[in-house]
């Protein structure tokens, strides 16, 4: 591979030579700034070996380096290796920016000019670079020129694969509806029309599905909405008979893929809606009317707020996965007790489980399974070179989803298959506490994930670890498993958190010393409602007790049963005092230390007694509405019988 890289690279240089470039800039994206793109625009991988994710590869005529994030470091080091690649670790002290590092390298060129193209790098990261560059010595950018057509010989296709319609029982919500709260969304915003070019976005908006993108269920087409008119750029190859009617139905125009920039060349209207961080440069400065409305496009808060019907779904999907997700784990040790079982074979296993649920459709994204040192590598995907084999000890780190449609999945478990360290065991039970602290907060409306991310890391923090990879990340409605603009991380995210988002809570610390490198992380989905608790405050007056109580509109996660284990509730103890059934919390306190090494399926309630719980004698337990949360000690329950006013003197 290390040949192969260096014959492209010197075939690019060959091609920057004749068009009088000094340098050329790879984004990971797409013409849609997706971030899982089609092989048709997998240019930063092909130029460079590095298959993640997120990253951007940047060549000059002399040298090559690569920027990515934490979650990839140790992965893009061993798939840069052997070749002329610099590693560059955004987010670390030192590191310089892609600017600050051109401005170096290309400081004895005369009139430097670096290329890139303006059809995959959005409109508003172009013109951050081109603003820098011009700083450092007047470097000019070209983004007009896409080498890739000339050196990529057996390029890909952009793909044309079928589109298919999400029913309205899965949807919850019909296309004329969305269009009609996104036209209103508009007119607050004083915009005629706006270009929709996230490929999510076109799909929930339209209440349509494809395969176009590995794992992801969209297709590759632009969505331009006027105050009268709705049109769609597409392959018509992709439409079948079926969902032409419906378009034609729905009064939506249908035009070629890449007819969009003419189209945004004669829009009539007086202005139109762009988002600067999805909209490319190039179809940016195509748009030829009065005025441009530079604004985010309202539809990804929309999006990310579950209707009814999709909330169900959610929590439907989430149970089935959780039931392959246990016979996956009841199978695992004991398969790799008889040996014979690697990452692969463990990935493939659990695939097929999930396959045979109801409405399966894919995977959400690929499988992590890292066995000890592996899984210590953020987002590591085994290959046939790495595939370690599964022994009976230490651990194994399993990242893993699926589609269903009626809903996304994302589950991360981290699993002794055989004793493990004093180290292992008190790193994972900080991860669980971190997991469990952000599953129990309660927070008021319009809190960010920001906010919430320091409650889940405050008790790694106390112990002096961290992790740079983000908290949690909102989850799709067979959609996007990684969902915006909602956010639990450390960098500032602003977007109110709000009933109906659906995100992850996966906190995680990965280790990668060289010796007894392992990871630990735990995940699961949750969605936030509505609850009305109850606040006490107790006035005490004499010898009586006085109770007033207030209202409070908080939101509180509630968690979606992920597995479905059933759970020996006999180590769980009454109040020995009075023998009263425990409050909430001291009874969540002693299901967590029974669960800590299996999966639990417990949706918490406000207020449940342990009692209640047990007379439900249900493996799965799923608490989810109380309207008045009292307390549950028999204390609690006599105080309020002895508040009465003849008790308020003072003593």
């Amino acid at each position: 591979m290390v040949d192969v890289i260096k014959q492209r690279l010197d075939s690019l240089r060959e091609v920057m030579k004749r068009e009088k470039l000094a340098a050329f800039i790879f984004p990971s994206t797409d013409a849609h700034q997706s971030e899982y793109v089609a092989p048709h625009w997998q240019g930063r991988e092909w130029i460079s070996g590095f298959n993640g994710s997120a990253g951007i590869a940047v060549v000059t005529l002399t040298k090559a380096a690569l920027w990515t994030d934490s979650r990839y470091f140790l992965a893009a080091e061993q798939q840069l290796k052997g070749t002329e690649y610099q590693l560059m670790k955004q987010r670390v002290e030192g590191t310089p920016t892609v600017a600050q590092w051109l401005g170096e390298q290309l400081a004895e060129v005369d009139s430097p000019e670096v290329g890139l193209d303006g059809m995959v790098n959005s409109y508003h990261e172009t013109q951050a670079l081109v603003a820098e560059l011009r700083q450092k010595g007047g470097i000019t950018v070209r983004t007009n020129f896409d080498p890739l057509d000339i050196i990529w010989k057996d390029r890909p296709s952009i793909p044309d694969f079928p589109v298919e319609i999400q029913p309205l029982e899965y949807a919850g919500e019909t296309f004329q509806s969305k269009l009609s709260r996104i036209r209103k969304a508009l007119r607050v915003l004083h915009a005629d029309g706006m270009l929709v070019s996230a490929l999510d976005d076109i799909a929930w908006t339209l209440n349509l599905r494809g395969t176009d993108v590995h794992c992801v269920p969209v297709f590759v087409s632009y969505l331009l909405i006027s105050s009268n008119k709705v049109s769609l750029f597409v392959d018509e190859r992709k439409l079948t008979p079926q969902v032409t009617a419906y378009l034609a139905e729905n009064g939506v125009s249908l035009y070629k893929y890449n007819k969009v920039e003419d189209e945004l060349r004669t829009y009539s209207e007086y202005n139109i809606l762009l988002d600067g961080d999805e909209t490319s440069y190039r179809l940016w400065k195509a748009v030829k009317c009065q005025e441009i409305v530079s604004s985010a496009s309202p539809i990804p808060v929309m999006k990310a707020v579950k209707n009814e019907t999709e909330v169900k779904g959610f929590r439907r999907a989430m149970l089935r996965d959780g039931i392959a997700m246990v016979k996956f784990l009841r199978w695992l040790k004991p398969a790799v007790e008889m040996g014979g079982q690697t990452e692969m074979s463990v990935d493939r296993k659990l695939t097929s489980l999930r396959s045979e649920q109801p409405l399966f459709r894919d995977i959400s994204f690929d499988t992590i399974a890292g066995y000890q040192e592996h899984g210590a590598i953020v987002h590591y995907e085994a290959t046939t070179q790495t595939d370690a084999q599964l022994r009976p000890e230490g651990m194994i780190l399993i990242d893993s989803g699926a589609q269903y449609q009626d809903g996304t999945t994302d589950i991360t478990r981290t699993i002794a298959l055989g004793p493990v360290s004093e180290k292992m065991k008190r790193i994972y039970t900080l991860v669980l506490k971190a997991h469990i602290q952000i599953e129990l907060v309660k927070f008021p409306d319009g809190a960010s994930g920001t906010q919430l991310d320091a409650v889940g890391r405050r008790c790694l923090w106390r112990e002096g670890l961290n992790y740079l990879h983000g908290t949690g990340h909102g989850v799709g409605s067979y959609l996007s498993v990684h969902e915006g603009p909602h956010q639990i991380r450390m960098e500032w995210k602003p977007t109110p958190l709000r009933a109906g988002m659906t995100i992850t809570d996966e906190p995680g610390i990965y280790l990668a010393q060289r010796a007894g490198a392992f990871a630990t992380r735990k995940s699961s989905a949750i969605c936030f409602r509505i609850r009305y608790g109850t606040i006490w405050t107790t006035f005490y007056f004499g010898h009586g007790t006085r109770q007033t109580e207030r209202h409070t509109r908080c939101w509180r996660p509630a968690l979606i049963p992920v597995d479905t284990t059933p759970m020996k509730f006999t180590g769980l103890q009454r109040n020995g005092s009075t023998g009263a059934s425990l409050p909430l919390r001291a009874w969540a306190a002693q299901v967590c230390r029974l669960s800590a090494t299996r999966p639990r399926t417990i949706v918490f309630g406000q207020t449940c007694s342990f009692w209640a719980l047990m007379r439900a004698k249900r493996p799965s337990i799923s608490v989810w509405k109380s309207r008045r949360p009292a307390r549950t000690t028999a204390t609690s329950r006599q105080m309020r019988k002895q508040a009465t006013p003849k008790n308020t003197s003072r003593a």
